[in-house]
């Protein structure tokens, strides 16, 4: 399982360190997409087979199905970390969750977020207000 909050720096050739924990969880290889909230969501390969065969099942003929599947797969890649433990965020990516200095990666059970310290913030701060409510209307679907 994947969880925790870290915070590290994206250098200038686009390089962000994995944290040890989340390396182990994930395996040698694994893939970064464009998440939702404007954030990138990152799969180990067994999480990622289950996602894109759950998505390859969605109906063809409806639009908005065909928007989400190109929305996930267009900004996939496939990486791997080097000798110090980074990975290349790829350039598009970046732009897309608004990456330029500091980042914070999420552990969010079967994948990790990776957010924009400042979005990440907004996000917090945003959401915090409502987490009581949030709580509530899952308590009552038993969760």
């Amino acid at each position: 399982m994947l969880m925790g909050e870290y915070v590290h720096t994206i250098d200038a050739k686009g390089r962000v360190i994995l944290p040890v924990d989340f390396r182990a969880e994930l395996g040698e290889a694994f893939v970064i997409t464009k998440g939702l909230d404007n954030c990138l969501f990152v799969y180990g390969q067994d999480e990622w087979n289950v996602l894109s065969t759950k998505l390859k099942q969605l109906p063809l003929a409806k639009s908005e199905a065909r928007a989400f599947v190109r929305f996930f797969f267009s900004g996939a890649r496939m990486l791997e970390c080097d000798r110090q433990g980074r990975f290349l965020v790829p350039g598009n990516l970046r732009s897309y969750a608004m990456l330029e200095k500091d980042v914070v990666l999420i552990g969010v059970s079967n994948r990790i977020e990776v957010w924009s310290k400042a979005e990440w913030t907004k996000y917090n701060d945003e959401i915090s207000p409502s987490v009581v409510g949030i709580a509530e209307t899952l308590a009552e679907l038993g969760i």
